[in-house]
């Protein structure tokens, strides 16, 4: 799987601005255990305990056996750490390929340690312009439905309280389902 594309999720000005910070040097210095300890937090533990972790560049550190793929970020300097299924990782190489994704399954993706600032309706959008939603989300899962008219159910605006549909034109619209409060 070819992660580097991956990164579309998380904007480029974020990812920019902790390598002028040189927080990327410390992620480099980072141990192992470390890594795997901050993905694992992304999950409640029956998921990441018995999880694949997954570093940001692709490399294996710890294998694992449920068929949950866990990451401490999705790009250099990323504190965001995400446990996916094997929809999810279907769904990630697919945007980060920016090809069409379809599914015949419901797929879910744990983000309980938050996300960074992304734009609500376009997941390749690295600049916030007038007139656009952007959300950072706090703890939350994120839920892949196979038939896209159950995505109706669900506004798509993050301040309506509860549940949202994020990316809802796209190939990629999930269910948002906050567990916590949103970053400020």
């Amino acid at each position: 799987m070819k992660w580097s594309r991956v990164y579309l999720l998380v904007p480029v000005f974020v990812a920019t601005a902790m390598i002028l910070s040189g927080v990327s040097a410390s992620f480099a210095e980072e141990s192992k255990d470390a890594k795997i300890a901050r993905a694992m937090s992304a999950a409640p533990e029956r998921v990441s305990a018995e999880a694949t972790i997954v570093d940001v560049d692709g490399t294996v550190l710890r294998e694992g056996s449920n068929g949950w793929t866990c990451m401490p970020g999705i790009m250099p300097g990323d504190e965001h750490p995400m446990c996916n299924d094997d929809v999810w990782m279907k769904l990630m190489k697919a945007l980060g390929e920016e090809a069409d994704f379809q599914t015949d399954r419901v797929g879910v993706s744990y983000m309980l340690k938050g996300d960074a600032h992304v734009n609500n309706a376009d997941p390749a959008d690295t600049k916030k312009d007038p007139g656009e939603t952007w959300v950072q989300e706090g703890p939350h899962l994120m839920i892949i439905f196979p038939d896209r008219k159950s995505l109706e159910a669900f506004p798509d605006d993050p301040g309506a309280g509860g549940p949202y549909v994020m990316w809802k034109d796209t190939p990629y619209a999930h269910v948002m389902v906050p567990t916590g409060p949103r970053v400020k």
